[in-house]
């Protein structure tokens, strides 16, 4: 069976093929290397050493010789791009530091790698700057150390590795989706459960390819399931804690929308428009108010929790809200305190 990559996201790619009936016996790097086309051998090595080869489901290395029929399944972090990143001091949160990962707050408006026209100005600049001299960091190529990302008006927590065996040993993490990642959302109406899950399928919306939309079936999008609990009603709006179980581009946001409660203040995908409350002049001015005092989707980044890749230890980050959130959420406080006395 020719290898196909069954699953690529924007930060690792999968590759699950069975060996032919009359193949030889061959070390499985060698028997890789001449099987995937553009990707070397150090890759391979990379992942092999991280346990991300499995045969039969079972990690193997190096020197593990393929046989017929053998079922070969390889996560691979998504190689960089050919784009020279310029190191840049700027300022960022570092939450956690050691020797294999760094755990950065980032800060909302940052986007967190250069491309479509952000070349500078980037966490990766950042980064590039702050560890300039690590070999991961070395090479001036876009994405060294990111398995993951949160958009650019997104806040919070993100991890990003410091080393090969880190980066690979997190990749596949993320995509076994045993990564725990909590957000806090502000969003449009009241919702009517106190918890609940979302699944569809999502992918790139047709007529907007800017947008990403939930399908009912696979043909279209990647399966994504998002379970969420209120932590507050306030009226016209609830904040929200939602668990990803699986990581898609835009999950939250295209999810909220697909419920018809939109993440507040969220451009693309409408939560920027009054969708819940009254006509009065008064209030269409609060609400102008609170869109100006967030600029941005009310979405954060709460907490992220994994396996360390080298001392295994199970590890948990958490962070605030920041202050453009919590300015907002407090007026929501404030109105609804004052619309019920």
């Amino acid at each position: 069976m020719q290898a196909e990559s069954i699953e690529q996201n924007e930060l690792f790619e999968h590759y699950k093929f069975r060996v032919d009936k009359g193949q030889g016996l061959l070390r499985i790097d060698k028997y890789l290397f001449n099987k995937l086309e553009n990707i070397s051998r150090t890759r391979i090595q990379n992942a092999t050493r991280a346990g991300n080869i499995l045969v039969n489901n079972v990690p193997v290395k190096p020197n593990y010789k393929v046989k017929p029929n053998d079922i070969i399944s390889i996560v691979l972090p998504h190689p960089p791009r050919e784009i020279e990143i310029i190191p840049e001091d700027i300022p960022i949160e570092i939450v956690y530091e050691d020797d294999e990962i760094i755990i950065v707050n980032k800060a909302p408006g940052m986007v967190v790698h250069p491309g479509h026209g952000n070349y500078t100005g980037t966490l990766i600049n950042a980064l590039t700057y702050h560890l300039k001299d690590l070999p991961l960091f070395k090479s001036g190529e876009i994405r060294p150390g990111l398995v993951h990302r949160i958009d650019k008006d997104t806040s919070g927590i993100i991890v990003i590795a410091k080393t090969e065996i880190a980066l690979n040993r997190l990749a596949k993490q993320f995509f076994d989706h045993t990564v725990d990642r909590t957000y806090q959302a502000l969003v449009w109406g009241n919702v009517e459960n106190n918890e609940g899950e979302i699944s569809g399928f999502i992918g790139r919306n047709k007529r907007d390819r800017m947008k990403m939309h939930v399908y009912t079936d696979e043909k279209n999008g990647k399966h994504a399931v998002t379970h969420y609990k209120i932590v507050e009603r306030l009226g016209y709006v609830n904040l929200i804690e939602c668990k990803l179980q699986t990581g898609r581009t835009h999950q939250i946001r295209v999810h909220m929308e697909y419920i018809k409660h939109p993440v507040f203040n969220d451009e693309r995908y409408g939560g920027n428009k009054i969708l819940k409350g009254t006509t009065f002049t008064k209030y269409r001015q609060f609400v102008q108010n609170c869109f100006k005092l967030l600029p941005r989707q009310a979405l954060h980044a709460k907490s992220l929790g994994f396996i360390h890749p080298v001392s295994r230890k199970q590890m948990l980050f958490d962070s605030k809200l920041p202050d453009d959130m919590l300015s907002v959420i407090n007026k929501w406080r404030s109105y609804t305190a004052g619309r019920d006395s």
